[in-house]
């Protein structure tokens, strides 16, 4: 009778672990519920069409709704502050980390902390060019800067705000040059001007470029990425050029929270990567002035470090001023 009953106890128990562990299975898949991107640009920008390629793909992986929420404005605080605020590990923050890489150097106040934003997945290359007006006197890089040189103040630029004026602000003092920068409401707008002769150079997306090179309004003279972009071979690199001062990666990718568990990061990393391999993804991404550039989470994480070493430098050599606080303002004002 003891043996019976100890060899139903024992059967019991198997019986328990058995149905247990699909339930421990279930208990730990991710996801559980639909995804959100939140996207701090309005519908129809780079990140936001890049956002939407890969949410439809990872949906359709995942078996979970995966949607994309554009909150555009205050240089990318008000999106930031709508992932952190939401504090789920179903939520995530897809963006270029050029927009806030910047902050703590720009403002001397944040209403959020910069390490509570965990690199996931690097997904993209914004690619990033300088140009100047097809008939300017100056065809390369190196020409343009031996004349502005020669005349300080003369020439007139514009960058898209962030990192992007950061890195030409450090051109400038690597190269002892005085140009001014022209302040924009819509950045979008200096590549019309540029066309015109209105201001000499800008340095902005290509995607902002592109309507005007081809056009043949605008000359392309380096692209800022480490290298050439497949969609206009014939440009140097602004490496290739002689002038590593104005190298910079436009990278787009995939930020969680500090909650989100480890096992969960990477397997949304993998998942990534095997969506990135995707005909339709470069595809779609070229016809944005991206391209395809995955990275896993450290790798991610040390191209981000790699690049806040880049501005802490520039600051510290243009002795920066930061704002008081985190508005959006003239950043020609901030270095005053």
């Amino acid at each position: 009778m003891l043996k019976t009953r100890r060899a139903f106890l024992s059967c019991g128990l198997i019986g328990a672990v058995v149905l247990a562990a699909p339930l421990a299975v279930r208990a730990g898949a991710w996801p559980q519920r639909p995804v959100k991107f939140i996207v701090p640009f309005g519908p129809g920008a780079g990140a936001d069409i890049g956002a939407r390629v890969f949410a439809e793909r990872l949906q359709a992986l995942w078996g979970q709704p995966v949607v994309v929420e554009n909150r555009p404005g205050g240089d990318s605080i008000v999106a930031i502050t709508a992932f952190l605020s939401a504090n789920d590990d179903h939520t995530f923050l897809f963006a270029p980390a050029g927009n806030f890489t910047v902050h703590p150097f720009m403002y001397s106040k944040l209403s959020y902390d910069p390490s509570d934003i965990v690199p996931v997945a690097r997904v993209s290359n914004t690619i990033l060019a300088v140009g100047v007006k097809t008939d300017a006197p100056f065809a390369t890089i190196k020409e343009f800067t031996a004349a502005a040189k020669q005349a300080p103040g003369k020439y007139n630029c514009a960058m898209v705000q962030g990192i992007t004026e950061f890195t030409f602000w450090g051109y400038e003092a690597a190269e002892g040059l005085k140009i001014t920068q022209v302040p924009y409401r819509d950045i979008n707008a200096s590549a019309v001007d540029l066309g015109e002769g209105r201001i000499q150079i800008a340095m902005l997306s290509y995607a902002m470029l592109r309507s005007h090179v081809e056009a043949g309004r605008v000359r392309l003279i380096v692209v800022n990425n480490a290298t050439r972009a497949p969609f206009a071979p014939d440009v140097p690199t602004a490496r290739e050029a002689g002038y590593p001062s104005l190298e910079v990666e436009g990278l787009i990718g995939l930020f969680g929270i500090l909650a989100l568990a480890n096992e969960f990061k990477e397997k949304i990393a993998a998942d990534i990567k095997v969506v990135s391999a995707a005909p339709v993804i470069a595809e779609r991404l070229t016809a944005t002035g991206q391209v395809v550039n995955y990275g896993g989470p450290q790798e991610f994480a040390d191209a981000i470090a790699a690049q806040r070493a880049k501005i802490a430098a520039t600051a510290k050599a243009i002795d920066f001023k930061p704002k008081q606080r985190h508005r959006s303002t003239d950043a020609k004002d901030a270095r005053r």
